[in-house]
């Protein structure tokens, strides 16, 4: 058998070490580069990276029974959505019980990432150091490069992006304080309640383009993410029976006292709370339209209202970021668009892969883990994609797929049904089989970096 190719892997949270367990059992060489002192990257609260964005009182919205990774199960005592804590420690436990500690480089950063004239990556650590590599594998997260809007003028109190909140007295005491949290996602949903607890925050307010459909965490005394639409419907049928039920079980946005959302149910990313729509009912939590204008101590919004205001948290989501790519055609677009093949590949480059770059429902937390899968194959010769051609026809068809029933939003261009694209892998993975077989299962990447580092 031929030597098999050499792998760098940028990063060990859950993507980058499940992926590493998956290419250790299948004998492919690696080597893993983590930045940070222990693997969890966003689940390490307090990561001295400063990359995490975790804060203390974090709960994972995806229940236990979604985030499991196949052989090795959470803990039995769990309760059904775990504490940061709980998942970070469930990692570690994980990288441990299969021993892949050791093949992880702690402390070290991917500074550049550079494929080669003859097709090889030249990856340059934080320690100087030049290593070549047949494969380059990206697993350096997607939540931790915050984006915050421009506005007209300067606000003079405190105001930062929710990547930097830890609890209602870090980075800011916001006790007796007026509050505006901008944004309408999870963690917005998340801090503003926390903050609009009467001891805290004399005013909160929760300012957004749009109004947004918040979803519970528990449907008829269970944990919602257990009731998702099997593969096998049709995506238009369970999309409009999970709709119907949610207009039933929640009634209308408005009735709790936020603005109407201007989409369907699911039309979104989901927005999941357990508290939001309770402390929005008990007038805890106030909304306003977009912010407008900085006015210095005050906050003008798009209805022209202006409030005093002592501090603002910006919960408006994360770019894309691959810090160590310096070409252009391996970054996303302006619209934060970035095709890739089954959300791994991307067409004409047969060493790249990301992996977990994606919004999947219900969870990211495994996503890679599936992904490893056809990744393993691969590399040792059991899985061979198609031509170029063929896909970049099925990307733009599973995008299609995926993004047609959300709105345009720079949220939404990396969405994937969970479920779904599980099924269509497996599928993939079998025909990418026979396409290897019948080329007669030849490496697609042949072991060539280590000959090339000692000429």
């Amino acid at each position: 058998m031929p030597a098999l190719p050499k792998v760098c892997i940028i990063g060990a949270g859950c993507s980058g070490f499940t992926t590493a367990k998956r290419l250790k059992d299948a004998g492919v060489p690696y080597d893993c580069f983590e930045m940070s002192d222990e693997v969890g990257g966003n689940w390490y609260y307090k990561n001295p990276n400063g990359l995490s964005a975790c804060y203390e009182s974090l709960h994972i919205d995806t229940s236990k029974w979604r985030l499991a990774f196949e052989d090795f199960p959470v803990p039995s005592d769990w309760p059904d959505f775990p504490h940061h804590a709980q998942l970070h420690q469930y990692f570690k436990d994980y990288v441990d019980h299969f021993g892949l500690r050791p093949t992880i480089t702690f402390n070290t950063r991917v500074e550049r990432a550079e494929r080669t004239t003859d097709g090889l990556w030249s990856v340059t650590l934080s320690t100087g150091e030049t290593r070549l590599y047949d494969v380059l594998i990206v697993a350096n997260g997607h939540h931790w490069s915050p984006r915050i809007p421009d506005y007209e003028g300067t606000f003079d109190g405190p105001a930062f992006h929710s990547h930097a909140y830890s609890d209602p007295f870090d980075p800011v005491d916001m006790r007796g304080k007026n509050v505006v949290v901008v944004g309408m996602g999870n963690s917005a949903m998340d801090i503003a309640s926390e903050l609009a607890q009467r001891p805290i925050a004399k005013n909160l307010w929760v300012s957004a383009r749009r109004g947004v459909w918040v979803l519970p965490k528990y449907m008829n005394g269970k944990p919602a993410d257990k009731s998702a639409m099997p593969a096998w419907m049709p995506r238009a049928i369970g999309t409009a029976m999970a709709r119907s039920v949610i207009k039933k079980t929640l009634g209308r946005m408005e009735d709790y006292g936020l603005p109407k959302p201007d989409h369907e149910p699911l039309a979104a990313h989901p927005s999941v709370s357990g508290e939001f729509l309770t402390r929005a009912g008990c007038g805890d939590i106030k909304f306003k339209p977009a912010i407008k204008a900085l006015e210095g101590k005050q906050v003008r919004f798009a209805d022209d209202s202006v409030e005093d205001v002592d501090a603002i948290v910006f919960a408006t989501g994360y770019d894309m970021r691959f810090p160590f790519f310096s070409d252009p055609a391996l970054k996303p677009d302006a619209e934060h668009r970035f095709p890739l093949y089954k959300r791994m590949m991307k067409a004409g480059i047969d060493n790249l892969f990301f992996m977990a770059l994606a919004q999947p429902l219900p969870t990211l937390v495994n996503f890679a883990e599936q992904q490893s899968k056809l990744v393993a194959a691969y590399l040792t010769g059991r899985y061979r994609p198609p031509e170029k051609a063929t896909m970049e026809k099925v990307t733009a068809k599973d995008e299609a797929f995926y993004l047609g029933g959300y709105y345009k939003a720079a949220r939404h261009t990396i969405q994937v049904d969970f479920n779904h694209y599980c099924v269509d892998l497996k599928k993939e993975i079998a025909a990418g089989e026979k396409r290897a077989r019948a080329a007669g299962y030849v490496l697609p990447v042949a072991a060539r970096a280590r000959e090339a580092a000692t000429t």
